[in-house]
């Protein structure tokens, strides 16, 4: 059945409509990042740039690494922002835009986001590159979904008991990894990480600047959490989302996070930008190994 135009919105170009996008334009490998002026610092490094476009803060190239065709794209900050980056994403290579049809061949797409984050864990020194495995969604983005067989239930559970989990607000959703891409880019320079992902940058993470906290104790209650001798590492704002989508989706995704900041010890780093930078050439060598 033909999907309605108020459902998939397309600009009078053909392409998708917040994205500016249309199918050629992508590669099947893309890297995400949430500041639009870092798609540049990803791209200085490609052999060729054969597209390029902007539209609000989604920022858009594709070119070539090594070789390797692959598009960088910003999703702005959050999970919202997940949303529309990822179904619009899916959209490119799963519908058939001119019909309106999902396709009947369905195309994985393989998404590595490179971020910035801070560590709740004092061990996970500043300017460490973390891998998260498992992701937290303090967000209520996958619950719109249907979403039960790709949640852990059980880590779920175990973290709402451990933190006295208030329930107004969104119960918190687990989602893994792609394995593989979890093992490609795993080295002896990265950490393996669980990941919160929050809903803001400073109540949700623990900041107080003049507003209180309704709990003031849950990033030590976030830090002292560990399931099977997994404790949660870090926090920022888009890996859950990508995660849970991804997986209801039929994508591949992995999370790389520059660890900026430590908020146990209230360090941040000398140099955020060279630590990015870092992390942008080891994802990138990584991925055409």
């Amino acid at each position: 059945m033909s999907i309605q135009a108020s459902e998939l919105i397309l600009n009078p170009d053909g392409s998708v409509y917040h994205l500016n996008l249309k199918p050629e334009h992508l590669a099947n490998t893309i890297i995400t990042v949430g500041d639009p002026d870092r798609v540049d610092s990803i791209t200085k490094h490609f052999d060729t740039v054969e597209f390029q476009t902007k539209k609000r803060e989604f920022h858009t190239q594709t070119g070539t690494y090594k070789g390797k065709r692959i598009t960088v794209i910003s999703t702005g900050i959050g999970t919202d922002n997940i949303d529309i980056v990822f179904n619009e994403l899916d959209a490119l290579v799963n519908i058939d835009l001119e019909n309106r049809e999902i396709r009947k061949k369905l195309t994985t797409l393989e998404i590595i986001r490179i971020g910035t984050s801070g560590s709740i864990q004092k061990e996970i020194a500043i300017d460490a590159f973390l891998i998260s495995e498992y992701a937290a969604g303090f967000d209520s983005l996958l619950h719109f979904y249907k979403n039960e067989n790709i949640q852990d239930h059980e880590i779920s559970d175990a973290l709402v008991k451990h933190t006295n989990w208030n329930p107004l607000k969104s119960k918190p959703y687990i989602v893994k990894c792609n394995n593989a891409l979890f093992r490609k880019f795993s080295s002896d320079k990265t950490v393996k990480g669980f990941t919160a992902t929050n809903v803001g940058f400073y109540g949700p993470q623990g900041r107080v600047l003049r507003l209180a906290l309704e709990d003031d104790e849950l990033n030590a209650k976030l830090a002292s959490f560990s399931y099977n001798t997994m404790p949660i590492t870090n926090l920022e704002m888009e890996t859950a989302g990508i995660y849970g989508l991804s997986a209801l989706l039929g994508h591949k995704a992995i999370s790389m996070n520059a660890i900026i900041a430590n908020r146990a010890t209230g360090e941040f780093s000398a140099d955020p930008k060279a630590v990015v930078d870092a992390l942008i050439a080891y994802t990138l060598n990584k991925l055409v190994e």
